[in-house]
């Protein structure tokens, strides 16, 4: 799996703490530099023939159809697709003119993630948001209009412009676009974010915890009525229409991140990330140099790090696999809260599989930081 970064978006919104640039300035030099990063780490992947290749960022619509299919052209000098690869562009409802999308439908790209968040404009202006309501609607009918069936939207609840009849009405309203695919996250207040200086300033009111729990379980009861699979916390998707690039990280694959601030990882126990600068990224990428750091994960890291993510899944994780993580010392440390978690009902072990039981989903962080080795 190859993930690239496009780091610019054309305003910030104000919950978000990604890196990108609101500039455009360096459009050219950056998309030549992942060019070329692509070229230098060639042989990173194990496996050439690749399942999934997506676009994020940023707000990879930003950019020309033409710039998208060239670094596409480029990820084929040195890999190969499988036939059912999952290409992904993730991209603003306001950006999804039928120009663009007509463009789109000429390429490889096979599915998109629209960052629609919301159907009602005061959700949309609180967030600052580039498009509109109308918007909203309209960017997804276009792109089923150009044979766009793979689409997955964003939406966020618990928001202070929301309640759980807006809420209810966004979800219908997903229903109503048969929409196949849902990634949804309750809104949270991130340090330096114009959302965080509002709830300090009480400009706006801290999202209500107990508003969004109820809001998440509504979401969840609602979707599987309408054909829906929960299968991650906050994925939802109809059958054939899960993430394969979600998925690739939930089940430790390998994957190559591309771009400032994109994370890489070789499966085992080797992780590395690019600068978060896209000056200094293109002046190394330009003198050769691969402008990233790397780590590699400890037996407690590796353990830690397959607790969080696994537990977030519908499947769970590996027990067995989980215990081959690390030394029979640390499995007895381990074992200790993993049982008392078991005990307590905040898991189940189902067919060798370490489960949270759907009704405790909304605490996950909390058990899964409960279970970790320090």
């Amino acid at each position: 799996m190859i993930y690239i970064h496009i780091p610019f978006c054309k305003q910030k919104c104000s919950y978000c703490n990604f890196h990108f640039s609101t500039s455009l300035n360096l459009k050219d030099e950056m998309i030549s530099a992942m060019a070329k990063e692509i070229n230098l780490r060639q042989n990173e992947l194990e496996n050439k023939t690749l399942k999934s290749l997506y676009f994020g960022g940023g707000t990879p619509s930003l950019l020309k159809v033409d710039d998208l299919k060239f670094l596409i052209d480029e990820v084929l000098k040195y890999h190969t697709f499988d036939p059912n690869i999952e290409i992904t562009l993730e991209a603003n409802p306001d950006d999804l003119s039928q120009s663009f999308l007509k463009e789109l439908s000429n390429t490889e790209f096979n599915r998109l993630s629209i960052g629609t968040q919301s159907f009602f404009e005061p959700d949309l202006k609180m967030m600052n948001r580039a498009h509109n309501s109308e918007e909203a609607e309209s960017s997804i009918k276009r792109a089923q209009d150009f044979g766009f069936e793979n689409i997955s939207i964003d939406l966020i609840y618990g928001s202070p412009t929301s309640n759980m009849k807006i809420w209810k009405e966004n979800l219908q309203k997903t229903i109503d676009l048969k929409v196949p695919h849902i990634s949804s996250y309750a809104l949270t207040v991130e340090p330096q974010t114009a959302l965080h200086q509002w709830v300090l300033s009480n400009k706006i009111v801290k999202p209500n915890e107990s508003e969004q729990n109820e809001e998440f379980y509504f979401m969840s009861g609602f979707l599987k009525e309408n054909g829906f699979e929960h299968y991650e916390i906050s994925n939802f998707a109809k059958p054939g229409f899960h993430s394969k690039h979600n998925s690739a990280y939930w089940n430790y694959n390998e994957y190559l991140g591309i771009g400032p601030s994109a994370h890489s990882y070789n499966g085992r126990t080797k992780r590395s990330w690019n600068i978060a600068n896209n000056s200094k990224y293109i002046q190394e990428i330009a003198s050769n140099k691969l402008p990233l750091e790397t780590e590699i994960l400890s037996e407690k890291e590796q353990f830690n790090e397959m607790v969080m993510i696994g537990l977030r899944t519908i499947w769970g994780m590996n027990f067995p696999k989980l215990k081959q993580k690390i030394s029979e010392e640390l499995f007895q440390k381990a074992e200790i809260s993993i049982n008392q978690k078991l005990a307590d009902g905040f898991l189940v072990l189902e067919n060798d599989f370490l489960k949270i039981p759907e009704k405790h989903w909304f605490l996950s962080d909390g058990i899964a930081s409960d279970l970790f080795l320090v």
